[in-house]
């Protein structure tokens, strides 16, 4: 049960109210030895690597572009992000093309995965905060951490982890 605080104008006090959890349906991904999650509601289609082309200038996290079905999506490095070394393909590896909100508009991007593993179902209930005390990555890529029988599935915060930062 997770609890909502909401301050009433006027009053010195505080009205807790319960508020219900809410389900979320979750693609789970490694990257490295990590399990990571991001919402399948973000998913537009999951591709077998493509050739990328390389554009000068460009930001180090997002350093390419790809054509997926006549569009040009910029390769979001998370593992550039997250502080991860560059990892070769393997057979596993997979593009994730997602949808997502960017200044307002609806953009695609796509993210290079060691591995897609599972859909999972997990509530906002179920997740536990990402503790900050020895974290190795910026703990505001991410919304907490689910837990899924012994693998914890780190979920991944969109808004924060694919954002460019401002030049």
């Amino acid at each position: 049960m997770s609890l909502q605080t909401e301050l009433t104008p006027g009053a010195d006090i505080h009205h807790i109210h319960n508020t219900a959890p809410q389900a979320e349906t979750v693609l789970t991904f490694k990257l490295a030895d990590e399990t990571f999650g991001i919402s399948v509601g973000m998913v537009a289609e999951i591709i077998d690597p493509q050739k990328t082309t390389r554009v000068p200038n460009a930001n180090a996290l997002a350093p390419t572009l790809i054509n997926v079905r006549g569009s040009i999506v910029p390769v979001i490095d998370l593992r550039f992000r997250l502080g991860m070394r560059p990892a070769e393909q393997i057979h596993t590896t997979r593009m994730l093309v997602l949808e997502t909100k960017m200044k307002g508009e609806t953009a695609k991007l796509a993210v290079m995965v060691d591995e897609v593993e599972d859909v999972i179902d997990t509530t906002t209930a179920e997740l536990d905060t990402v503790p900050e005390l020895g974290i190795r990555w910026p703990a505001d890529c991410f919304r907490g951490v689910a837990k899924r029988d012994d693998t914890l599935v780190i979920l991944i915060d969109a808004d924060n982890a694919f954002a460019l930062p401002v030049q």
